[in-house]
């Protein structure tokens, strides 16, 4: 879908902050509100706007410890369908995030979250694995974010550099 600058700028700013105020959202792009609603409408029923999200840092509440893993898994194409038919059974399992279509040395890679490190294994050994379909799996484990669509964690405001002046 072809779309306005005015309506690729109204993304832009949502993708950065999807609870701008609907007056404040409209100025910065010279719309009434009316108007910038019924865009934002339009791009929702075009599936253009997926979903509204937060980012959260889970790392900084007690009780909700989890590991994250990004998988990376080399697969077997079917006939007719290519990666599409083995990525929707993967990506329907509960503990997967996110399901990439990679170029290089793996053909997708899955982001799955767990409780602990036995879980995601025990989901690549029982479930990803025993997919007719896959070849092989790496399991990479993230140890800390340091920075996730675009949200730098914990930032410091404490400038290291040495000054330097003429």
């Amino acid at each position: 879908m072809k779309l306005s600058n005015q309506e690729i700028e109204l993304l832009e700013i949502l993708e950065t902050d999807s609870r701008i105020p609907m007056d404040h959202l409209g100025k910065m792009i010279n719309l009434s509100i009316q108007e910038t609603e019924e865009m934002i409408k339009k791009l929702e029923n075009s599936k253009i706007i997926v979903r509204h999200t937060s980012v959260i840092d889970w790392s900084k509440v007690e009780g909700h410890e989890g590991v994250t893993a990004m998988i990376d898994v080399k697969v077997t194409p079917k006939r007719g369908v290519g990666f599409d038919e083995v990525a929707q059974r993967i990506y329907r399992f509960k503990e997967v995030k996110s399901v990439y279509l990679m170029s290089g040395a793996f053909d997708l890679s899955v982001i799955v979250e767990g409780k602990s490190m036995n879980e995601v294994a025990r989901f690549v050994s029982e479930k990803l694995s025993t997919l007719d379909s896959v070849i092989s799996t790496t399991t990479h484990f993230i140890l800390k974010k340091y920075k996730h669509d675009g949200t730098i964690f914990e930032q410091t405001d404490d400038d290291k550099r040495m000054l330097v002046s003429p």
